[in-house]
């Protein structure tokens, strides 16, 4: 997994209306990419929901966010439609992206293994990884990237 330092991977891939989205490092402001594993299921949603309302915050501080799921553009329709999520969802089927961030690997539930993705949030400024949330809390992750940056919540 990529690390504080790293420079950030660049990547292009679908979000939730079938357009191609790019990440490099041309991108202005900080980015927060946050990795979850399955659109609709309780805890990509209270992660996305916490991140939809700490949005206005978030870009008042100069944040970008971005989501990233193995999910179709159009399950991540449905996702972006049912909890109004203001920000681009995109669609990593084969887990290029994962990979490249270090975050599609090996868990372990109920003592089986399987491969999946290893919920994280990484936030970027200027193309180099300048914070990990290696497991973030979902139900507060928005007032948690706020916090660590001493910002305002509200």
């Amino acid at each position: 997994m990529l690390k504080e330092g790293d420079k950030a991977p660049s990547f292009k891939a679908k979000d939730q209306d079938g357009k191609i989205y790019s990440f490099g490092t041309a991108i202005k402001g900080i980015t927060i990419i946050y990795f979850y594993p399955k659109a609709m299921t309780p805890g990509c949603t209270a992660e996305s929901c916490s991140l939809r309302d700490h949005y206005g915050a978030l870009l008042r501080h100069g944040f970008n966010v971005i989501g990233i799921s193995p999910d179709t553009p159009d399950k991540q329709k449905k996702f972006e439609t049912a909890y109004q999520l203001p920000f681009p969802l995109l669609s990593d089927p084969n887990h290029e992206i994962m990979s490249k961030y270090g975050v599609w690997g090996e868990k372990q539930l109920y003592g089986k293994k399987f491969m999946g993705v290893i919920r994280t949030t990484f936030i970027v400024d200027k193309g180099k990884i300048i914070k990990v949330f290696n497991k973030p809390k979902t139900k507060i992750h928005g007032e948690e990237i706020l916090n660590y940056f001493n910002l305002p919540i509200t």
